[in-house]
């Protein structure tokens, strides 16, 4: 196990790969579709459909564990998971555009878990095949229902937080790439 984990770190010490101008455009380009089509909800078009795939996935595969909790905090997990383990893979090949797309959708997703904790008191927002909110129930197992809204505000500032830090990296590898001087 250790001289796996020593094999995966090994990687870490080679170099990223060159940043120029149309990686950080793309990644310009990524959080300007966020904040420009984001409806007032909180969706953002097609991103968040995606999102919900992962969501509704997460469900079943963690509740294999057993736990009702878990099971229930199994969409958001997993929602995070995908861009998360995505991330790491590019961070492993040293591709700085793929990693830093990555981390801003698991800012993006972020961004989408929290309108559903804002409206764990309210339920108006609508529920895919019906059934209990997720954050309803573990809002109310915690004791935290009243603080929906706070919560929820928290983890969106994060969102935008996560997106523009891993937009700034990305700005960070082509001055370091591109344009610091020799």
């Amino acid at each position: 196990m250790r001289e796996w984990i020593e094999s995966r770190l090994e990687c870490l010490e080679d170099p990223w790969e060159p940043v120029g101008w149309p990686a950080v455009s793309a990644a310009v380009g990524f959080f300007l579709f966020v904040l420009l089509t984001r409806a007032p909800s909180g969706w953002t078009p097609f991103l968040d459909g995606v999102n919900l795939l992962f969501h509704e996935a997460g469900h079943p595969l963690f509740s294999v564990l057993g736990w009702e909790t878990l099971t229930i905090l199994g969409g958001t997990f997993m929602q995070l998971l995908v861009p998360l383990v995505l991330c790491l893979g590019f961070v492993g090949k040293r591709q700085a555009l793929g990693t830093a797309l990555c981390g801003q959708w698991l800012g993006q997703n972020l961004l989408n878990i929290a309108p559903y904790m804002a409206d764990a008191r309210a339920q108006e927002l609508p529920l895919v095949g019906g059934g209990e909110h997720d954050w309803t129930a573990l809002l109310g197992r915690w004791g935290m229902l009243g603080r929906d809204t706070v919560l929820a505000s928290r983890v969106a500032f994060i969102g935008w937080v996560v997106m523009l830090a891993w937009l700034a990296w990305l700005g960070w590898r082509l001055y370091q790439d591109r344009l610091r001087p020799s």
